[in-house]
């Protein structure tokens, strides 16, 4: 009888033994998730910054030019109405 209470202890310390290396184990993942999870959102965050950068050069390169085809335009305006001067 002491000889099997003390091999369902044994039993029981090793079930104990597994089920805490488990949690460790699992720990572990979770913590290299983490990381991971981390170092990609840092990625997504520096490529969004730079999306962004892009977006205002592009929509600041399309206001000069919007500009200089509005100076065209006001150019050309000045010339017709110069040429209709001339013509009368």
């Amino acid at each position: 009888m002491v000889r099997r209470l003390a091999e369902e202890a044994r039993e029981l310390r090793d079930q104990h033994r597994e089920a805490v290396e488990a949690i460790r184990q699992e720990r572990e993942r979770l913590r290299e998730t983490a990381e991971e999870s981390r170092i990609a959102a840092e990625g997504a965050r520096h490529a969004t910054l730079e999306a962004a950068q892009a977006t205002s050069e592009a929509l600041q390169a399309t206001l000069e030019h919007l500009k200089v085809v509005e100076d065209m335009r006001r150019t050309l305006r000045e010339i017709k109405d110069v040429n209709k001067l001339g013509s009368h």
